[in-house]
């Protein structure tokens, strides 16, 4: 398959700035002061400029089109109204948005401003996705985030007033505290929103974040101690399945749920392997080419690259800090990897037609490995993570790593 069949573009932009940092967060953003936010967006104003430039130079398709735009954070809404403008009137200038495009801004309730939220929809925004983590107070508050039950629910109606129906909103099973009744409570409320989205995630405390820091010191200030078990998190996963299925937000890739139509398009193209260009602090692009092997025949190539994780450095127009290309092999990986976590698994005719049969040939005898493991469902058109499956993904990912090589 040609992946230039597809020549829309997706663009991702990292807002890392926050208000405060939640106690589990590891993502490259902190609280910094209003006054870097100026020079922050003409960075990355400065690097959508030259992304054509710097796409010609890598030898990458870079299409002007873009049917899909995500700001991330950190919090964009932080954001004064007049860079938000500017970022977007650059975007604007550098690429053609298409009229049904996607464009999705990360909202942390209680931190749009009126001002900010009517910059956001003049600039185009039709979708809102939600950090609330936690229908609970007591629960988002011990996890770092400063807002109530009845403070997203009002977060919500304004949005929607504003003419942004699309919603997703975010939770966590296995914060601080949580119980069954609570995690129940949680997931209630969010079917009772008429949200058409829903991202569940199951906590993982990275050590470099706060709250693994105090796993690993013993200490009290972020409520480690009342982190439940890997078990119960797993638990209140598939329970979380399960209620919001019923509910008709059905499930779709491993952390997200939709009701129909509803899924992220954004989102999706990741796991389809759809081109993007991320632009901002800690940034990954994922863009192809076609260079021709010493044989004469075609190959395509992927070109990952990511931005630096470092504020300062990044600012000083600091490189990417990692760029390499993907060999076919290495892309049949990805396919394998990225391809089951959505719920429609992969289909064995459709890598046999982007790598050739030959190529795909020894992930069979993995797929029965995995299928007897329990892990993978194989009907003979389509390979499936299981539920406990999903529960275990990256020891199946892992199987397929090195298939490839000689």
């Amino acid at each position: 398959m040609n992946r230039f069949d597809r020549p829309a573009l997706g663009l991702y932009f990292s807002i890392p700035f926050c208000r405060s940092k939640c106690t589990y967060c590891n993502f490259a953003s902190g609280v910094y002061p209003a006054s870097m936010h100026a020079r922050y967006v003409e960075r990355m104003i400065a690097d959508l400029a030259a992304s054509s430039a710097w796409a010609a130079h890598m030898g990458v398709a870079l299409s002007r089109r873009v049917d899909s735009i995500y700001l991330g954070g950190g919090t964009p809404t932080l954001l004064a109204p007049k860079l938000i403008t500017q970022l977007f009137s650059a975007i604007r200038a550098h690429f053609d948005i298409d009229a049904e495009a996607e464009i999705t801004v990360e909202c942390a309730p209680g931190q749009i401003s009126d001002r900010t939220l009517a910059a956001l929809a003049e600039a185009g925004m039709n979708r809102a996705s939600l950090g609330v983590q936690s229908f609970v107070d007591s629960e988002a508050k011990s996890s770092g985030r400063h807002h109530t039950r009845d403070l997203v629910e009002q977060e919500i109606t304004r949005l929607r007033a504003a003419g942004i129906p699309n919603l997703n909103l975010d939770l966590i099973a296995g914060l601080a505290g949580q119980t069954r009744e609570s995690w129940r409570t949680s997931l209630e409320a969010l079917i009772a929103t008429g949200a058409p989205h829903a991202s569940l995630y199951m906590l993982e405390v990275d050590e470099e974040s706060r709250l693994g820091r105090e796993l690993i010191s013993g200490g009290k200030r972020y409520h480690a101690a009342l982190v439940p078990s890997d078990d119960f998190i797993a638990e209140m996963y598939e329970v979380g399945i399960e209620t919001l299925g019923k509910a008709g937000i059905a499930q779709y890739e491993i952390s997200n749920f939709a009701r129909p139509g509803s899924a992220s398009r954004h989102n999706l193209r990741y796991w389809e392997r759809k081109p993007y260009l991320g632009i901002g602090l800690d940034a990954s692009s994922m863009l192809y080419a076609l260079p021709k092997d010493e044989d004469g025949g075609e190959h395509v190539y992927a070109l990952r690259s990511k931005t630096s994780d470092d504020l300062t450095e990044y600012l000083e127009q600091a490189p990417a800090a990692e760029t390499g290309w993907l060999s076919p092999d290495r892309q049949l990986e990805e396919a394998w990897f990225l391809g089951l976590r959505l719920n429609r698994g992969v289909a064995w005719s459709a890598l046999e037609e982007e790598f050739g049969a030959e190529k795909v040939a020894p992930a069979r005898a993995v797929v029965a490995r995995l299928v007897e493991e329990g892990l993978l469902v194989d009907d003979s058109r389509t390979v499936r993570l299981t539920g406990r499956g999903r529960l275990l993904s990256n020891e199946a990912f892992e199987q397929f790593l090195g298939l490839g090589e000689e």
